[in-house]
């Protein structure tokens, strides 16, 4: 067993991508497990795939086995809000479960250190902002309780097993690789960037701008986006403090800064010089006026402060990304 040799679960995901990148120019050797059913084998680029199932106890514990794992980055998870009000089972089946059975084939196998995708969802309603990490937890939707029961497991086992875990609560992904490598592609796309940036290149008809009169300084709903590549670096960071010695937490990562609807519109077509073809629309059920980080326990725990979260740096590389999608054909 070997804390440089990584299991990254949905390592070929958005996030989990960019993350075996981060590890791998960072001395740790990354080994993805997926099923592929929502990430992309061409993003598998920086470490071996085993193709299986994260809630397979024998795959997973012959997988630690072969590779001689020392720790364990779960991200492997359904993400979509109002699917999970629709078909809450799915997210039960995966979210929880799921990523039960890989705990126990963790602490079985004598495997430890676990980083755990969390989402700022858990919180639910702000009753302030910035969000810290003592705002109480009460989410609004099925994904946001099944992250949140993810951190309770995690609590319980790490009592019970001697288990050391980071639950790290993230705000809006963005952005794309610096280097154009890999980028961000769902289906359904639900993301605020990359639908702009479709609308621009006429992917798509329009954006639509949910509500535009919250209490902001623009009437636009205010959130908190995060380059990729500075989620990335807080993951290994969080692993390097595991490793360290540090004891289990939870903790927040997020810019700091809030950018409205509005603000995002107006940098994608600074960016891109071109215009972007807006419908206003009424405001959607439970959507908080303004949702954004306080990162100082990230900054005081793990020495991690974004480097690349900058509006317009985010939207140029999403740019990028999404021209060069075409060249790929992803």
């Amino acid at each position: 067993m070997d804390f440089k040799n990584v299991l990254v679960v949905g390592g070929a995901g958005y996030i989990g991508s960019h993350t075996c990148k981060e590890l791998k120019l960072s001395g740790f050797n990354p080994v993805v497990l997926d099923n592929l059913s929502e990430g992309h084998d061409w993003s598998v680029k920086y470490g071996i795939l085993e193709n299986g199932e994260a809630g397979d106890y024998e795959f997973v514990t012959n997988v630690l086995k072969k590779h001689e794992i020392g720790s364990v980055l779960h991200f492997a998870a359904h993400a979509y809000v109002g699917e999970s009000v629709s078909n809450p089972r799915k997210y039960i089946k995966n979210n929880v479960t799921a990523m039960d059975t890989l705990l126990g084939a963790c602490i079985d196998s004598g495997v430890k250190k676990v980083i755990f995708s969390s989402s700022c969802a858990t919180y639910g309603v702000p009753q302030y902002v910035p969000l810290n990490e003592s705002h109480p937890q009460a989410p609004i939707s099925p994904y946001g309780e099944t992250k949140y029961m993810g951190e309770r497991i995690l609590h319980w086992y790490s009592g019970a097993y001697d288990l050391r875990y980071v639950a790290l609560r993230y705000f809006n992904a963005s952005g794309a690789d610096p280097d154009g490598e890999i980028g961000e592609v769902h289906d359904p796309e639900t993301h605020l960037i990359p639908l702009i940036l479709q609308a621009i290149l006429g992917k798509r008809p329009h954006i639509g701008v949910f509500g535009t009169d919250y209490d902001t300084p623009d009437g636009t709903a205010v959130r908190d986006y995060v380059h990729v590549k500075d989620l990335a670096s807080g993951h290994v960071k969080a692993l390097q403090y595991l490793i360290d010695g540090g004891e289990s937490t939870k903790i927040n990562l997020g810019s700091g800064h809030g950018y409205s609807v509005k603000e995002v519109i107006d940098t994608a077509a600074k960016v891109t010089g071109k215009p972007v073809p807006v419908e206003y629309q009424a405001r959607r059920a439970g959507d908080p006026p303004s949702l954004y980080a306080n990162p100082e326990l990230a900054n005081e725990l793990l020495k991690w402060k974004p480097e690349y979260s900058d509006l317009e740096t985010i939207l140029r590389t999403a740019w990028n990304w999404e021209n060069k999608r075409a060249e790929l054909g992803v």
